[in-house]
Parts: structure tokens; C-alpha cells; sequence
């Protein structure tokens, strides 16, 4: 059991990790970060950010530290894409901007034993 929550824990931290890392990433591409970890029953998005063109971003970050499960965008499939979309719209919907432009972005971070990581930051998969 107590593997089990050290290995929970270490996971929470790494995909902690990741998205303070796009948020600082999209920070740098003029992106203002309006939240984190919105949560409803459905499930969860990221990262919800606007770009300088007004457009709302719902960004969906994966976290590895090793490729021994594939790349971390792999995890994204057709079923979560679509139901990244489902929860834009009741973000949407719960803020009073139905009719919004908006796209579902993915990003990706790997790290790397050294301590470094990289990003592979895809816009608008949808």
C-alpha cells in the first residue's frame, strides 16, 4: 500500500510539473492563464487559457518521464478528444460565453533523466 501511494504521489507531482510548465510556456506566447484544473463531474481540463486574439484555449497537458508507455500525446485518443470538447462547451456554458471561438490544444512534456525536459505543443486538434 505504501508503494502504491509514493508512486501516486510521484505521479501527481510530475503531472503537476507539466502543467506549470505549459502554463509558463503559453505565458510566453502572450497567452493569459484564466484557470487550472477546472473540474466537474465529467472530468477535467488543464488548462484553460485566452491569446491575444481573444481565443480560448482548453489545453490538455501529458507528463512522462520515460517513453516506455509512448509518447505522452498518445494517450489522447478520439474517445478524450471528444470529451476535451464536451467539457470546453460546459466551461463555456458555465461562464456565460456559449458561442465563444475556442480551440482544444494538447501538450505534451517528457523528462528527461537529467532533470531537462521538452514540449510538443499542438493547437486546435479538433
Amino acid at each position: 500500500m505504501m508503494a502504491t501511494q509514493k508512486r501516486i504521489n510521484k505521479n501527481r507531482q510530475i503531472g503537476a510539473f507539466g502543467e506549470a510548465t505549459i502554463a509558463q510556456y503559453l505565458e510566453t506566447l502572450g497567452y493569459d492563464i484564466i484557470e487550472r484544473n477546472w473540474r466537474i463531474k465529467e472530468g477535467e481540463i488543464d488548462l484553460i487559457a485566452c491569446d491575444s486574439n481573444s481565443l480560448l484555449h482548453f489545453v490538455e497537458v501529458k507528463t512522462r518521464s520515460s517513453l516506455a508507455f509512448g509518447d505522452p500525446l498518445e494517450a489522447i485518443d478520439r474517445d478524450k478528444a471528444r470529451r476535451l470538447q464536451r467539457l470546453a462547451l460546459a466551461w463555456l456554458a458555465t461562464h456565460h460565453q456559449l458561442g465563444s471561438e475556442f480551440a482544444i490544444d494538447v501538450a505534451a512534456v517528457l523528462l528527461a533523466a537529467d532533470g531537462s525536459h521538452t514540449i510538443d505543443f499542438r493547437e486546435n486538434i479538433l
